[in-house]
């Protein structure tokens, strides 16, 4: 029996690598991606079998079309899933972003993705069979002050990801979105490098709260209550690549399931008072990875 093969996205850390390395030990043939070519020649050095690593930037049109295009050499053509993970968070206050940061959030959150499903949809309707996996966020569906940038992009991710899943009924091809709350990763590392990188706190009227932002993207530790390990993902997509029906959305953590029942109950007005607050709290006391 062929061994069925996945692509992922984001491979370097944290949730991708779990996953990568889980679904290889279960016996799917795993194309697993980084950015960076050092990561690339770590996946490779991991010695896992069914486990193979390429190079994928997800802001670059010709490494996204060079990436598929080895993985149809290497399989005749045939892939089975995608996952994208691959992404970051740019925190800061929505009147402190740029054009060009929002872009650049969009570019590697958003626009990477859709380019690259659109490349793999052909294999999977050819073979009337395929599943696209996207890693969303339960900022996908709930806003949070001063992560705007990363809001936006998974709520659009949503949006299409909606949108793609009716466009397929009946292909074959099933579209699920996973929802993580806290989740152990390098989340926010990376947002503290693009947080510097990209934010003037000294000249914004939030410096203040940019100081107690600062304290939580690097605080050492879970970043507060509920975080689980990046398993609790792998055991989601696995039920979304092997269930006969997968659902339309997975959520993962406590915090996922419970503002996704609070969004369904509650009004807008109140529902933004309980966020106001979980915002204050954990700006004080470490806040939120995602």
């Amino acid at each position: 029996m062929e061994r069925r093969s996945i692509l992922i996205t984001g491979c370097s850390s944290g949730i991708g690598l779990c996953v990568a390395r889980g679904l290889a030990r279960r016996g799917y043939r795993v194309f697993a991606t980084a950015r960076r070519k050092a990561d690339v020649e770590m996946l490779a050095g991991l010695g896992i079998d069914n486990l193979e690593s390429l190079q994928l930037d997800l802001d670059d049109s010709f490494s996204i079309l060079n990436a598929v295009k080895l993985i149809k050499q290497r399989t005749g053509g045939r892939l089975y899933a995608l996952f994208n993970n691959g992404a970051y968070g740019q925190p800061g206050a929505v009147e402190d972003l740029s054009r060009e940061v929002l872009r650049a959030q969009f570019e590697t959150n958003f626009f990477g993705w859709v380019e690259l499903t659109n490349l793999v949809l052909p294999l999977m309707r050819a073979q009337g069979e395929g599943r696209i996996i996207q890693n969303s966020s339960i900022l996908g569906f709930i806003g949070l002050p001063f992560r705007g940038a990363y809001n936006a992009s998974k709520y659009a991710l949503e949006g299409i990801s909606d949108t793609l899943r009716l466009e397929l009924h009946g292909t074959g091809i099933h579209v699920s979105l996973i929802e993580p709350g806290p989740v152990e990763s390098r989340f926010r590392a990376n947002a503290f490098h693009h947080y510097r990188k990209h934010i003037d706190r000294d000249a914004s009227v939030f410096r203040d709260v940019y100081l107690g932002m600062e304290s939580r993207l690097t605080r050492e530790g879970p970043a507060m209550p509920f975080t689980l390990p990046p398993e609790a993902v792998l055991k989601r997509v696995i039920h979304a690549l092997e269930a006969k029906r997968p659902r339309p959305r997975y959520y993962v953590t406590f915090p996922t399931y419970l503002f996704g029942y609070l969004k369904r109950i509650l009004s807008t007005r109140l529902l933004d008072r309980m966020l106001l607050r979980v915002a204050s709290v954990g700006e004080k006391k470490g806040g939120t990875s995602d």
